[in-house]
């Protein structure tokens, strides 16, 4: 019989200190995530040394708490999967050194994994994948088309050429005085209101598949202070339904011409903006109208987490995949 397989994950990308085990790349054993979204709302966004401050705070809390929630000894954990890249490097190097430590006093191969990888496995622990797929990443800090031809083969075909969609939205939701994080804030004022504001949709190229929101946030950005300079106050529902519907349409579509043109068998979103309700409907309504199965993580698995880095790191240890104790934090690291 088989060996059951056990990957470790680690991820402290951003503002999520979390661990996780993993068995066999597909099913989560233990997902434990210390969120720091309190201590940032006060400031509008994440700020780098506070997140990295609560990392080193948390890494052993969240550690202990995995290892006792698995009820899995250390020798039956195969590796340690970590985020090497991108992210912030403060918060990175937390994690790393960590997994470092780790690896080095239980004798562990060390495995670095690519922050968006881990956000398409996470897929991977609600359904397999079938080839060749598509993956749509929307985030934070990217929005990226990515083809997949086989596990651990990425091919970018599209990405943001200014702003991700994640950016987007929180600037737009600074301006609007809406709550940090701004993306769900938009989303449940984009569900009640009109979009009766035109912003453009930038398609660029007729045969490109990458995306540019710098454009749509400035014209949002104008149209609020054009509003105040007229003595007029734009309704915030309707800012947020007209911006949210331009965003949605140009991922949407580009998506689905995508997919038809590479004959994809299977088409995944992920990131966190794959949590919000208006880009999941719109999805599932045009993918509806072809026979390319798509595929969406419940709201746990959309956010960082670390059982997507164990499922990576689980292919990527199956292709014998390894990282030195000298593994770096490495802020801008390519997908390939």
């Amino acid at each position: 019989m088989k060996k059951n397989m056990y990957i470790l994950g680690i991820e402290t990308s951003c503002d999520e200190t979390a661990v996780a085990i993993v068995k066999n790349g597909t099913e989560i054993v233990t997902n434990i995530v210390a969120s720091q979204i309190d201590s940032h709302k006060r400031f509008g966004g994440v700020v780098p040394e506070i997140a990295s401050r609560h990392h080193v705070e948390q890494i052993t809390i969240v550690l202990d708490e995995a290892i006792k929630d698995a009820k899995v000894s250390w020798d039956e954990i195969d590796a340690i999967a970590v985020t090497e890249g991108p992210g912030l490097v403060g918060a990175l190097l937390i994690g790393i050194n960590a997994a470092k430590a780790l690896a080095f006093a239980k004798q562990k191969p060390l495995v670095g994994v690519h922050h968006i990888a881990g956000h398409i496995y996470a897929n991977r622990l609600q359904q397999e994948f079938t080839f060749p797929l598509l993956a749509l990443i929307v985030s934070g800090g990217h929005t990226e088309l990515v083809l997949m031809k086989e596990h651990g083969h990425f091919e970018v075909i599209g990405q943001t050429r200014d702003d991700a969609a994640g950016e987007a939205y929180d600037k737009v939701a600074r301006m609007l005085d809406l709550p940090y994080p701004g993306g769900p804030q938009i989303d449940r004022l984009a569900a009640v209101g009109e979009p009766t504001i035109a912003y453009p949709r930038a398609w660029l190229e007729e045969d490109s598949y990458d995306f540019s929101f710098s454009g749509l946030k400035s014209a949002v950005i104008n149209s609020i202070h054009n509003a105040k300079q007229r003595g007029i106050t734009l309704k915030k529902e309707d800012v947020a339904t007209s911006f949210q519907a331009s965003v949605i349409d140009v991922l949407t579509e580009k998506t689905y011409r995508a997919a038809q043109q590479y004959d994809v068998k299977q088409v995944i979103i992920a990131g966190g903006v794959a949590a919000n309700k208006g880009l999941r409907a719109a999805l599932t309504d045009k993918f509806s109208q072809s026979n390319i199965p798509l595929l969406i993580p419940p709201l746990s698995l959309c956010t960082d987490n670390a059982a997507m880095i164990a499922a990576a790191g689980t292919i990527a240890y199956e292709q014998g995949r390894r990282s030195g104790l000298d593994l770096n934090a490495t802020p801008s690291l390519l997908l390939k």
